[in-house]
């Protein structure tokens, strides 16, 4: 498999993994927000089948963009793509915290309120961004 369909499928995991990381809290939101049992329990189901549905993803993104450095190890000798590292490992936190999370709505233990998820939804696109612009802008630094 070539570098660029490494990359173009690392790309396409990696949209999709955040698109599940954008909606999970989302869906926090309102299960914190929720009035009755059953719209909880509705809700609930959302959440569990969305975190399996892109858990995988996850793996997959962090598959091909470890295939890519195999390819070109040189990169990681770079500023930019060290940072970039270190926020893909703060994404992968932030993973397995929402499943944390998910855990505890299940067991109706989740002691955070709509505000706090609302914020914590935030983190991600902030990650997104900051990896975006370190791809992008960094190799020209």
């Amino acid at each position: 498999m070539t570098y660029l369909w490494l990359k173009a499928l690392h790309i396409i995991f990696m949209t999709s993994w955040f698109a599940g990381l954008f909606y999970l809290p989302r869906i926090y939101v309102n299960l914190a927000m929720a009035e009755t049992d059953e719209s909880y329990q509705h809700l609930l189901t959302m959440a569990k089948k969305l975190y399996r549905f892109v858990t995988p993803f996850m793996f997959l993104t962090l598959g091909f963009g470890i295939g890519m450095l195999f390819i070109n190890s040189d990169l990681l000798q770079t500023g930019w793509l060290q940072i970039k590292l270190a926020l893909v490992v703060l994404l992968v936190i932030y993973h397995f915290v929402c499943g944390n999370c998910l855990t505890k709505f299940v067991k109706k233990q989740s002691p955070r309120s709509h505000v706090f998820y609302r914020w914590f939804n935030e983190f991600p696109v902030l990650i997104l961004f900051a990896v975006v612009i370190l791809v992008v802008v960094g190799p020209t630094w």
